[in-house]
């Protein structure tokens, strides 16, 4: 079962809490990646590699976000893109 936030809004542990709820779920899965006969270390790789491409399109959203503003500043400004 997966807890819900202590409360609503921002919080300053409310990342650690989100992870916290997070494990039981990474744990099913792993669980049951293993029981359908994958090793240990290729469940790993795996999980590793969708966070490590989780981290990329974060980075690509704020680089693509930080251009979009730079842009419609530009805009704003009158200059020429």
């Amino acid at each position: 079962m997966i807890n819900a936030p202590r409360h609503g809004g921002e919080y300053a542990d409310r990342e650690v809490d989100c992870q916290e709820a997070m494990e039981s779920g990474f744990q099913a899965i792993v669980d049951c990646m293993l029981e359908a006969g994958w090793q240990r270390g290729e469940v790993m790789r795996a999980l590793r590699r969708l966070v490590a491409a989780d981290n990329m399109t974060q980075k690509e959203n704020a680089r693509v976000e930080a251009d979009l503003a730079i842009a419609r500043a530009m805009m704003r400004a009158g200059r020429a893109l």
